[in-house]
């Protein structure tokens, strides 16, 4: 690999060291999603025993961190890099993926409009497989409760979901202690009580549905989720504007220095 000096320097020091700042939050941020991703996976013992990895039938929430901090890791490197040292195949390489991720966040969001109930459906089945592995993981439960929580809901589409779930399913078979109850995320709190009750939703699904809106939400998460997304759609798309806008920008520097380091490459051919 060549690393070109040059005698003329034409190559903007504004547009050089504006892609690099731009970059070095990128780099430092993917840092800390990895250290955070690591350190959780070790708190959990992933590293000494790799096969735990596969050992999860839902979604490990920690995975996601590691894949965002590697890819943010990676575009950070290869723009800092490359604005630096003047770099045109890195700057290229940063361009093209800022690139791709830009038109993969556009089709995604092109296809869920389009085709709603697909979507409908494949979050359904994706909340289920998590509910069935909702003990089975640590960070997976701690984000299933959140979830429940924030949105005062329950299941996907109701509490009879958690009879996915070998401890909560309402079985004759089953000896959990939890049997035809509900995770205490389902609970509607109570203001007089400051210490969370996490038996709460023992037993609750061996009542008779007329009972349970006194004491649990009814209300699936698919259902709420659908709700909130109407009522907060100007924070939603502001918040795809925002994050378009700070990858188009990227784009604008990347190609910019590229052509300017192209242009003295060229005059100095001659």
């Amino acid at each position: 690999m060549h690393y070109y000096r040059y005698s003329n320097a034409e190559v903007s020091c504004w547009y050089k060291y504006l892609l690099f700042s731009y970059n070095i939050v990128f780099w430092l941020a993917g840092v800390a999603f990895l250290a955070a991703g690591l350190w959780a996976w070790s708190e959990k013992g992933v590293l000494s025993d790799l096969t735990k990895v596969t050992g999860l039938h839902g979604l490990d929430p920690v995975v996601l961190v590691l894949v965002v901090g590697i890819v943010m890791f990676t575009l950070g490197f290869a723009g800092c890099v490359g604005a630096l040292r003047e770099n045109i195949c890195l700057l290229k390489f940063f361009c093209g993926a800022i690139v791709f991720i830009f038109l993969l966040e556009l089709a995604v969001a092109v296809l869920a409009f389009l085709f709603q109930d697909w979507v409908r459906d494949r979050v359904k089945e994706f909340f289920e497989n998590n509910i069935k592995s909702y003990r089975d993981d640590i960070d997976l439960q701690n984000l299933i409760d959140s979830l429940q929580k924030i949105n005062h809901c329950c299941g996907a589409q109701g509490p009879e979901d958690w009879d996915f779930n070998i401890y909560f399913n309402c079985s004759s078979e089953s000896k959990s202690r939890e049997k035809c109850g509900v995770p205490f995320s389902c609970c509607i709190p109570d203001p007089a009580q400051k210490v969370v009750n996490t038996q709460c939703g023992y037993d609750i699904r061996k009542k008779s549905k007329s009972e349970w809106d006194d004491q649990i939400f009814v209300k699936g998460c698919i259902v709420a989720l659908e709700a909130w997304l109407p009522q907060n759609i100007y924070i939603v798309a502001g918040v795809f504007i925002a994050i378009s806008l700070l990858q188009i920008f990227g784009i604008f520097l990347a190609r910019t220095l590229i052509s300017d380091i192209e242009a003295v490459k060229a005059g100095n051919a001659f």
